[in-house]
């Protein structure tokens, strides 16, 4: 039997799904009051993999991750997701844009060895973790890459993706070490 350890802290990240990039800075602002400074942040990717946000946001979407400095307990994640949901409602009634969704809100973290996103949709592959929130592991780290699920996302699978989390990965090396 092995001893039940500990784990350790994660590095949250935030995936910003919007119509307009320059809402971006807005969005960041919103959730650096809620989860402390930001590490690193992506590029702004085109989002062009699918359709499946066209009606609510038209078109014209990019994508940007946030990292927070702060680092956070693993069971923290559902209550993320359910603040997250409630922030991209708070837009929705805020709209500046003439859309019905103007950004979509992803939180997830990554440890040494995997990429965890929360859902608040149930699929075979996701674990509930507690009100109506289920985890997935999107990305796993092997031989010094990350690689991809038979689930994984299209956007995720890209290089681009990857060798931004790799960064992130570094980062957070760094900072469970100080710990």
């Amino acid at each position: 039997m092995a001893d039940i350890s500990l784990t350790k802290p994660v590095k949250l990240f935030i995936g910003i799904l919007s119509c307009n990039k320059d809402f971006l800075d807005d969005v960041e602002s919103l959730l650096v009051g809620h989860f402390g400074e930001v590490d690193i942040k992506s590029e702004i990717f085109p989002f062009n993999f699918t359709d499946y946000y066209k009606k609510e946001m038209g078109s014209n979407i990019s994508r940007q991750f946030i990292c927070f400095k702060n680092l956070i307990k693993p069971e923290e994640l559902s209550a993320i997701k359910i603040l997250t949901n409630q922030l991209e409602e708070e837009f929705k009634h805020n709209n500046r844009f003439d859309v019905i969704r103007p950004i979509n809100l992803d939180p997830g973290y990554l440890t040494l060895c995997n990429l965890i996103l929360a859902s608040a949709k149930e699929y075979y592959h996701r674990i509930h973790l507690q009100e109506g929130i289920y985890a997935e592991v999107t990305l796993f780290y092997q031989h010094e890459v990350f690689k991809n699920l038979p689930w994984t996302y299209p956007d995720y699978q890209t290089d681009k993706y990857k060798n931004f989390f790799l960064k992130v990965r570094t980062l957070y090396a760094k900072d469970i070490s100080n710990n």
